[in-house]
């Protein structure tokens, strides 16, 4: 293949055509379907592509156009996204569990003309909303189960359809498809990704092939993969996070792309396939972490007692590796024998055995984490970016790992903290802004450097060390500051605990809602004997909130500063949710909406006189239906000679 940065001459069409020439035979996705692993190489993966693009240019999409895909993660989403971007036409991805009202907002925000939906399930949602989508020229469904009826309407149309009309096109201009890719430049607007909408409606990214290509190319120079790699790819689509590894490191590497059956059974296809490099959500590592101490828990009391003692010791050896120092010849004995007896066949059960590197982004993980996953053998690293730079902008190298930042600038980027504390950033992988909005471009990119709205600085080893958003950084009644994702973050490496949001700005002292883990704390009480039906009568056990109050103590002892420590909390009697729009699509806290939403139990965590309230509890179920259930909260103070309440 040609020198990396050469690659940043193409387009991703372009380069997918150069992927055929130099290895056409060679695996280039890799899709489950009833249980069987079927393989596209590069050239039936281009040829895919062709037929698509110009069944969908026959179906009307011109260049400059908008088309919307809906799906869960297959090689047709792929083939219809490269399809538009060939003839010059914008994609667009929205999260498939996106409700229909949202939809139909982002369809006429982003001008889309075509949507492709892969099942039933996402046509249905279009349905609901054709009239106010007039723009909406066509559907196009890869599943044509339950489709029947929708058949006889033109609005919709099939993805073998679309394959037909592009292949009788092809025998009639064979070499039509090729003149467009040649038209198509790495500058163009080939997607536009949501931004994850923490504080509003997302906004439409505008992305070019550049900038995919470039991240690529850029963080292959830091991590080098081979063609032969794989990855399993299960995140969503229309997260950065996917987009960056199917257009630019699977373009620019040349490795496997392999998709899951279905998101279920996405974990237990990982360990048929044994990724070489994996990328995924905090919330990712956090699951897999509390199913490893599940695991632990139900072993036999030997198992359990060899962990506790080899975690101990893989944690001293992770410090020396991850900072590139050599271990003591004791030391990294007892290291390999906890790796060979208890480690390594347990990440084998997990599907990692093969895993050269993991690298979590899209919110922030508590160093704890990473020295556990380091531990057990996970090479696991930051990085850290945003959607605006395509992801990645800074990230840990192998042996400078250092959990409490998120490591140097990739090549290329170019790093500068403003005099207000705010990370800046310049690459070739910045955005040139978002779609129909100059202000909010303006203001991103104001003075030549992508704006972050995150709060960081620079250590003296040079990695980057984000605080938290400029916009979530918090201050007492003292105006001392603080950082409420930096509390979060060490309350969530407990296992007992899935979600905690701080409270504290402009008040005497730090509080918490808390959500428990149903799966870890549910274990933990069917051992003790602690009966309960629903996740509200697990969290309003007085036995629950002596566990939690343990676990924000052991948190307290490891802040240094008074006015950082948690002084109050109580359990929420429901999981934040993303259709509650308490979280967003990616997991991060819409933390103004949980504030707004349980502003009777904030209340109650800054009047110490309330140890108990009964709240009415609104569930909003999946049908529609929504429900009040009377529950009751307690407020617990966490002073060892305070008064719990």
């Amino acid at each position: 293949m040609e020198n990396s940065d050469k690659l940043l001459e193409y387009s991703i069409p372009q380069l997918l055509r150069l992927r055929v020439n130099y290895s056409g035979d060679r695996v280039a996705l890799r899709e489950k379907d009833f249980g069987i692993w079927n393989n596209f190489t590069w050239k039936s993966y281009y040829d895919f592509v062709r037929k698509t693009a110009l069944g969908l240019r026959e179906t009307g999409l011109q260049k400059g156009d908008h088309i919307a895909l809906i799906s869960d993660n297959i090689p047709e989403l792929l083939f219809t996204a490269i399809g538009a971007h060939s003839i010059g036409a914008v994609t667009a991805g929205i999260y498939q569990t996106t409700m229909p009202d949202e939809i139909a907002g982002i369809i006429e925000s982003l001008k889309i003309t075509m949507v492709f939906c892969d099942n039933q399930e996402q046509v249905d949602k279009l349905v609901d909303i054709r009239e106010r989508v007039p723009g909406i020229q066509k559907v196009i469904y890869e599943d044509p189960r339950g489709m029947r009826e929708y058949k006889k309407d033109p609005w919709f149309v099939s993805m073998e359809e679309i394959y037909r009309l592009g292949q009788a096109v092809h025998a009639g201009e064979p070499g039509l498809f090729d003149s467009l890719v040649d038209q198509g430049s790495p500058n163009d607007v080939c997607h536009m990704c949501l931004t994850s909408g923490t504080t509003g409606m997302p906004k439409g990214t505008m992305m070019t092939h550049q900038n995919y290509i470039n991240m690529g190319v850029q963080i292959t120079k830091v991590d080098p993969l081979e063609p032969q790699d794989e990855y399993v790819s299960f995140l969503p689509f229309a997260w950065i996070g996917e987009q960056m590894n199917s257009f630019g490191i699977a373009m620019a590497a040349g490795i496997t792309i392999n998709f899951p059956e279905s998101v279920e059974t996405a974990m237990s296809d990982l360990k048929e396939i044994g990724p070489h490099f994996m990328f995924g959500a905090p919330r990712i590592y956090e699951n897999l972490r509390s199913s490893i101490w599940l695991k632990i828990d139900q072993s036999y009391w030997l198992n359990k007692l060899m962990y506790n003692y080899f975690i101990e010791v893989g944690q001293r050896a992770a410090k020396y590796r991850m900072a590139g120092e050599n271990l003591p010849v004791w030391l990294r004995f007892k290291a390999w024998l906890g790796k060979q007896i208890i480690f390594r066949p347990l990440i084998n059960q997990m599907g990692l055995l093969r895993l050269r590197r993991a690298y979590t982004g899209g919110a922030a993980l508590g160093p704890e984490l990473f020295t556990f996953y380091q531990a057990i053998g996970v090479n696991l690293k930051q990085i850290y970016g945003q959607t605006e730079i395509t992801g990645i902008a800074y990230m840990h190298r192998d042996g400078d790992v250092r959990p409490d930042t998120v490591g140097m600038p990739l090549p290329g980027t170019e790093c500068m903290i403003s005099e207000q504390g705010e990370i800046l950033s310049k690459s070739a992988s910045v955005s040139p802004g978002y779609f129909e909005q100059p202000e909010k471009t303006r203001e991103l990119l104001e003075g030549g450097w992508l704006h972050s709205g995150d709060a960081g600085y620079i250590d003296e080893a040079g990695h980057l060390v984000v605080i938290d958003r400029l916009s979530d950084v918090m201050h007492n009644h003292k105006n001392e500051m603080f950082s409420p994702m930096f509390l979060e973050n060490k309350l969530k490496f407990s296992p007992y605990i899935k979600e905690a949001v701080i409270f504290g700005n402009q008040m005497e002292y730090v509080s918490a809602l808390i959500n428990i883990d149903p799966e870890v704390v549910g274990k933990w009480a069917e051992d003790r004997g602690i009966s309960y039906t629903t996740y509200m009568d697990l969290a309003a056990k007085e036995q629950v909130a002596q566990l939690i109050l343990d676990q924000v103590r052991s948190v307290n002892a490891g802040v240094e500063q008074d006015h950082f420590r948690i002084q109050r909390f109580a359990l929420l009697y429901k999981l934040l949710d993303v259709d509650d729009g308490e979280l967003t699509k990616t997991g991060k806290i819409r933390r103004k909406v949980v504030m707004d939403r349980y502003r009777h139990l904030y209340e109650g965590l800054y009047d110490p006189n309330t140890g108990v309230k009964d709240v009415d509890a609104h569930f909003q179920y999946q049908d529609g239906q929504s429900a009040i259930v009377k529950t009751r909260v307690r407020f617990y103070t966490t002073a060892l000679d305070g008064h719990n309440q």
